[in-house]
Formats: structure tokens, sequence, C-alpha cells
């Protein structure tokens, strides 16, 4: 089978997993209302430019001060064990030698340190949580910043896990083997790893505050993922940090919120320049990453795609690969060979047009 798509990937995912991972992996909340196909992206037109020299188009970028091949990202999924042997593992590798960032997530199967020895070199962010047992949470930020981390990502919309249904009807649980390493000798789970663990694990009482308790435990940069209001925004950036991942959890916690893209120009406005923003959730394609750009973001991070694209580290460097293929060959489509200068490129329509062309100067319709 020709794999030359994201989605390709993701029907031979789901051919190969065992339907329980699958459905681990593809679940949504509720009605999983996110997960349905959504008019937001195509809602977002582009607005080409012609005549412009397309034969030299730079995909680099920085984030945080630190280079990148192209503004797309991994984005931090738990046990990737289910999906490949090596896990973790594989995933920094395949971010590396593309040049990428990668977000480890707590709930890694391979420890920190397993995932540093596998890609030294790599850009490397860890995701955390502020758990129940705190001094687990600081041990693991220490961890993190004497390995070479170089940011944390405080995962914000998460005090309880949302309801998925297909993981109760499949009584979903991790076996022992499908071990949690960064836990080691601070929870003890038994001999299967229920999802309901989180119930344990979280802590539901964190507020704003213990934003500056976090600050204080490391020189890290800071950036806050989850973000989906103005509101939020500007309370992230009063509290310091240097980032926000406008993100709605992959659909995985509360139904009805807006896509991430439709998210996005609210926080962006709100931050005013004071802190980097980025985007997770609906990245198929790289038109898709030239549009998050456009409306504001500075990367992009992708979560399912990259577990599907997990066969070994060969396997997800090919989807990134492809999406870097298909940004490069969005921007020069679009007239536009270096992307920090991306504005006028896309048109936003609020509302579904029933005549082409949208008129710009419509209240419905806003070019950014």
């Amino acid at each position: 089978m020709s794999l030359v798509c994201l989605s390709d990937f993701e029907a031979y995912a789901k051919h190969h997993l065992p339907k329980p991972v699958w459905d681990y992996f593809a679940a949504g909340a509720d009605e999983a209302l996110l997960l349905q196909p959504s008019i937001s992206s195509h809602r977002i037109l582009f607005r080409p430019r012609m005549l412009q020299d397309m034969s030299a188009v730079e995909t680099k970028t920085a984030i945080l001060g630190a280079e990148i091949s192209f503004p797309v990202g991994i984005a931090p999924t738990g046990f990737h064990k289910l999906a490949w042997p090596d896990g973790e593992q594989s995933t920094a590798r395949a971010a590396q030698a593309m040049s990428t960032c990668y977000i480890a997530s707590t709930y890694s199967n391979c420890s920190v340190e397993e995932i540093v020895a596998a890609a030294p070199s790599g850009l490397r962010w860890f995701q955390l949580y502020i758990h129940r047992k705190r001094s687990f949470s600081e041990q693991l930020v220490r961890r993190v910043e004497s390995l070479g981390f170089q940011a944390l990502v405080l995962t914000a919309d998460l005090p309880y896990t949302g309801k998925r249904r297909d993981d109760i009807r499949n009584n979903f649980q991790f076996l022992s083997s499908v071990k949690l390493k960064n836990f080691d000798g601070f929870f003890e789970v038994g001999n299967f790893l229920s999802i309901a663990i989180a119930a344990i694990l979280f802590y539901p009482s964190v507020t704003w505050k213990d934003i500056s308790w976090l600050q204080s435990l490391t020189r890290l940069p800071l950036i806050i993922k989850g973000i989906l209001t103005k509101e939020d925004a500007e309370l992230a950036v009063r509290h310091g940090v240097q980032g926000i991942i406008v993100s709605n959890h992959g659909g995985r916690q509360l139904d009805g919120v807006p896509a991430s893209i439709d998210a996005l120009v609210e926080v962006v406005a709100a931050v005013q320049g004071k802190a980097e923003v980025y985007l997770d959730g609906g990245i198929r394609t790289g038109s898709d990453v030239l549009k998050a750009l456009a409306l504001g973001a500075k990367c992009v991070f992708i979560g399912r795609p990259a577990i599907w694209g997990l066969q070994g580290e060969e396997g997800l460097q090919q989807v990134l690969k492809i999406l870097k293929d298909e940004f490069c060959l969005s921007m020069a489509l679009a007239g536009k060979h270096h992307f920090p200068i991306l504005y006028g490129i896309v048109t936003l329509l609020y509302f579904l047009c029933r005549a082409w062309p949208p008129n710009l100067k419509s209240p419905n319709v806003m070019t950014c």
C-alpha cells in the first residue's frame, strides 16, 4: 500500500492496530463532536499571490530561540509502546532526524533518560501535570532540566479525564508490561493500569497561583497547553509564561469546544506578541500548517498522526516529511517564500458563503 498522505497512514494504523488500542488513541469525549468531519479549515481560504519568484522556499524557523527545520513538531501523547515496541525512543529519533521538536509526555512508556539516550542531540520539551503528589512533579521537573530538556509544557485542561465511551465499552486497561517508567518509585499501579488511575494521579485543585510554584523550581521556559480563550491567554501572559499551545486536547476532554484553529485568532490577539503561540489538533496536511501560521501560530504540533506513523522512526519520519513537503508546496503556490511574511494570504469566513467570490468587505470575513 502506497502511503502518500496522512489519511493513508490513518487507514493503515486503523487496519493494523488492535481495535481497543486504536479506539484508545482515536477516542473523543462524549459525542466526539470535535472528531466528526469539520468545516473549520474549509472556512479558511487562501488568497494566493502570483509572480513572486518561488525558486527558493525557506521552511526553517525558531521556537523559543531554537532552530527547527520546519514549523511542525510532535505533540505530547502517552503510551507509544501500544503502537510500536520501542515507543517514545523511536519518536524521539524521528524528531531528531527531521530536526524538529518533540514534546515528551509524562505518560511516556520510556523514561526521560531513555528518550534522551535515544536522541541526544534532539530538541526536547517535556509535558507535565501538577499531580496530587507534588514531590513527583517537582522531581520530574528537576530530572528533565538536568537531562537537557529545553522547556516545560504544563497541560492545563485536565483536572479530570473526559468521558471516552469506547474506552469504557472496551474496559480498556494497559497491561503492566506497558509501564509508565517516569512513575517508578512514586506510584504503585498494580498489574493493570486503568484509565481511571487518572482520578488518583491528577490534582483538580490546580489554579493559576500554582504557576509561580512551578516557575520557582526551574529556569526552563514555561509553556501552557490547553488555552482556548482570550481571558486565559491574558492570564498566561500575566503569569509570565513564554509560550501558549492552543489546544482542545484532541477532543478528548470537553466536547463542544472550538476546534483549535477556530480559537487561534482570539488567543493570538490577546497575547499581543508577549508570548509565542503554537497550535495542536486538526493538522492533517501541509496547507493546514500554512493556514495556522497565517493566523498567528509560530509552530504546530501533531498528536494522532505521529501515532499513525510510528512504524519505527522511519514511518514517523515519513509522516513528517510528507507534511514538510506539502507545507513547502503550499507556501510556493500561495506566493510566499518565507513565512514570517504571511499576512494577507488567508481569508477567514465566519459563516458559510453561498456565493463566490466572498465579499472581502463583509463583517463575516476577516483577512489575515
